[in-house]
């Protein structure tokens, strides 16, 4: 056992005295400070099958066999290879990532990291893990890119090498939260680039990239795209919590024509501006 843990373990008890051990999405007393109460591990939603080969979109039962697509990526093919997400988009997954994102409570980003890597493909040979990236202005304010620590997380249980910053903000974007798809896009154009640093390691490479959340698809798709025109051969995205379409019914909609890929806001009214 490592120095580091000997003293991690020392001093937990104090820390659980001065801090008794909760559940980050509802409060509720737990026996360490590192998990979730019974009732909100079992509010998890985990992306079940059958579903899109692609884009994980739920599909049909009658399409259960194969390796089928939905209708949105056998139309446009999405330039990403693959999503992996720990987790449907739910109440208990939203108060998580407000609690994570919003309320700074970082240490929950080895838990919600353990589930996306749950969720990810073997990575086999070598794999660059690169975070969604904030811009600077963003990230001197809120101190942290929530992308990033669960990038470095992924890393960590796996034997893939950490690029956090491969990607860059070129620019300041609005907060996209109420913007429709295409005006997501539109604010997205040219604001993400790759770091000069980094273009020859990013040559040819497998990519997984990191976000917290995945909703319209407007900064995922702008990502994808910068790393594929530096020479990516493969990118899969991967998040804590995936946004799927509802078609207003409030469950998830069975054979969707929508194909909900990524961008990195946090769909929630009461944290305006936030991403």
């Amino acid at each position: 056992m490592s120095a580091a843990n000997i003293l991690r373990d020392s001093i937990a008890p104090l820390v659980d005295l001065i801090y008794p051990p909760r559940c980050p999405a509802c409060g509720e007393g737990i026996a360490n400070q590192a998990g979730l109460c019974l009732t909100c591990w079992t509010g998890l939603e985990i992306p079940g099958e059958p579903a899109c080969a692609l884009c994980q979109c739920p599909l049909p039962e009658t399409l259960a066999q194969g390796q089928a697509l939905c209708v949105s990526c056998l139309v446009q093919p999405p330039e990403h290879d693959g999503i992996a997400a720990g987790t449907v988009y739910n109440e208990t997954s939203r108060k998580l990532v407000l609690a994570y994102k919003h309320g700074r409570r970082i240490g929950l980003a080895p838990m919600l990291a353990r589930l996306i890597v749950a969720r990810l493909p073997v990575l086999e040979g070598e794999w660059l893990i690169v975070p969604v990236p904030l811009h600077r202005w963003r990230l001197w304010r809120r101190g942290f890119n929530q992308a990033a620590l669960l990038a470095a997380e992924i890393a960590r249980a796996s034997d893939a090498r950490l690029l956090v910053d491969g990607l860059r903000r070129e620019r300041r974007t609005p907060a996209l939260g109420g913007l429709g798809r295409s005006a997501r896009k539109r604010a997205l154009r040219g604001a993400i680039g790759i770091s000069p640093r980094h273009r020859r390691r990013i040559d040819g490479a497998r990519i997984v990239l990191v976000d917290d959340v995945l909703t319209s698809g407007a900064t995922s798709e702008a990502c994808v795209a910068a790393l594929k025109r530096a020479g990516a051969a493969c990118v899969v995205v991967a998040c804590f919590a995936r946004v799927f379409d509802t078609g207003g019914s409030g469950a998830t909609k069975q054979g969707s024509a929508a194909s909900p890929i990524a961008h990195n806001e946090t769909p929630e009214a009461e944290a305006p501006g936030a991403t």
